[in-house]
């Protein structure tokens, strides 16, 4: 179960001041301890587990386990590209099995201080260690992104996910106009919430039309895509989990009123590249996890009192819904999400789950959902949790094989040369105007490719009309309607 958690942050000005992501990671942790009710649960860590970051720490677990006087725990570093959610499966796994009484999971960025050094030409100190490394390093198995698609223009994040949305505004015959004001609207309901978020990094409310224009104060990045429908990852958050056996609860001393307890944790580590997806406006592998979620619940997620969708990308949210049959209206967030609460690079669904976890103690009897996205909507994960213990055991699983069965897939072409027919697509921007189309197309046997065209009018065309459908003819890395 989770004994306790704690966060921090930081917004100082001053080029090369406050803490570095690991002195962030430790003022969470301590929070987290301090969260317990006890003193003695930091000295019973037995395993910290962080996720990477920008960071340049071999071993972070290793100084974080020292200055906690927990220095013999074992240490692991997950690499980006395994959804957070595994490392509180592994957690979860490790005090079930009996090898460990407590684990911390912790993780942070200090990106904002270090973008702020960087414009004053200064660099932001950072805490030192060599000769370390974790005794598990677990690295990400499976392709997130096909050479195709980086020589196509898709490199950047919000370029795959902006057409995972307009494979979707297709597949539901929505017009171009509606999907933008449905991305405004869902996004303004998202900034509401931060505004009563105290640890908000943009707390701002935001109207929907200020959400559907782009302007110098919102620019546009990938259609339909602008800066406040994307992950702020500026930010300096960290965020620690404590979890622990409830005899370890005891013996520790540990508030009861403080445990919660976890009912679903379910990952997919299944890895399929977007332009290899049949149908690219869905996530099966995420309708698997909510699918064996609510059977073991035995009601739909829904039903909960709570929910945090993961929220990188208006897509991630919007695909979510569907596949967890959550309300299309809704507003799925209790922290406004990563574009107004701040979206600390791989660390968010440490600071959702502690999010999760307060929101759930200040409402006794209540249960939520927290989700993870990993890679280009690649690898999911989702969390329930609740104040009181379920009447089954904790369903703990990665689902990958299931996901893998119902997942259709496609071949994609290298060098296409000839007809074919758009399956999504995006538009850049330079300044205020589009200038450049990019294209998922399918061939006539069936494969997909990835083209782009440099043509200003098809651009500004593709921001008012729907491409998805149309014949084009591809040569290679280009494509002419």
């Amino acid at each position: 179960m989770i004994l306790g958690v704690g966060v921090a942050d930081q917004a100082v000005d001053e080029p090369g001041g406050g803490l570095d992501a690991l002195g962030l990671m430790l003022a969470a942790t301590r929070a987290a301890g301090a969260d317990t009710g006890s003193d003695a649960v930091l000295g019973a860590v037995g395993h910290v587990a962080v996720p990477d970051g920008t960071w340049s720490y071999p071993d972070p677990g290793r100084l974080i386990g020292a200055a906690i006087g927990a220095p013999g725990a074992r240490t692991s570093l997950v690499r980006v590209g395994i959804p957070q959610q595994a490392l509180f499966d592994a957690a979860f796994r490790a005090v079930r099995d009996g090898d460990v009484d407590v684990v911390l999971v912790v993780g942070g960025e200090a990106m904002r201080r270090t973008v702020t050094a960087r414009r004053a030409g200064v660099t932001a100190p950072e805490t030192q260690q060599t000769d370390a490394e974790p005794d598990d390093l677990r690295e990400p198995v499976g392709e997130i992104i096909t050479a195709a698609e980086i020589a196509g223009g898709l490199a950047s994040p919000m370029a795959p996910f902006a057409m995972v949305d307009n494979a979707l505004r297709a597949a539901e015959g929505q017009s171009v106009a509606d999907h933008v004001d449905e991305i405004a609207r869902l996004y303004a309901g998202f900034s509401r919430v931060a505004a009563t978020n105290p640890r908000a990094a943009f707390p701002t409310p935001r109207d929907p039309e200020f959400l559907r224009t782009p302007s110098d104060r919102n620019r546009p990045l990938a259609f339909p895509y602008l800066k406040w429908h994307c992950a702020q990852m500026n930010v300096d958050q960290a965020g620690a989990i404590l979890i622990g056996t409830v005899g370890a609860a005891r013996r520790l001393g540990v508030d009861p009123s403080r445990w919660v307890f976890p009912l679903v944790a379910l990952e997919s580590s299944l890895s399929i590249p977007l332009s290899h997806r049949a149908e690219i406006h869905r996530w099966p592998a995420m309708e698997v996890l909510g699918g064996a979620a609510a059977d073991h619940l035995g009601h739909p997620l829904a039903a909960l009192d709570a929910v945090e969708c993961y929220s990188c990308y208006p897509s991630a949210i919007r695909v979510q819904q569907r596949a967890l049959d959550l309300a299309r209206d809704g507003v799925p967030t209790i922290t406004g999400g990563e574009a107004f609460a701040g979206g600390p690079w791989n660390n968010f669904v440490l600071q959702t789950t502690a999010a999760m976890v307060e929101h759930l103690r200040a409402r006794p009897g209540t249960r939520g959902i927290v989700t993870s996205v990993s890679g280009l909507m690649n690898k999911p994960g989702l969390m329930v949790c609740a104040t009181e213990p379920g009447d089954r055991p904790l369903l703990v699983a990665d689902l990958a094989e299931r996901a893998a069965s119902v997942t259709a897939r496609r071949p994609v072409a290298t060098d296409h040369r000839g007809p074919a027919v758009v399956v999504t697509s995006t538009v850049f921007f330079e300044d205020l105007r589009p200038v450049r189309t990019v294209v998922i197309a399918e061939t006539p046997e069936g494969e997909r490719c990835v083209a782009a065209c440099p043509d200003p009018d098809l651009a500004e065309r593709a921001t008012r009309e729907e491409l998805a459908g149309t014949a084009i003819r591809v040569d290679g890395p280009g494509f002419t309607v």
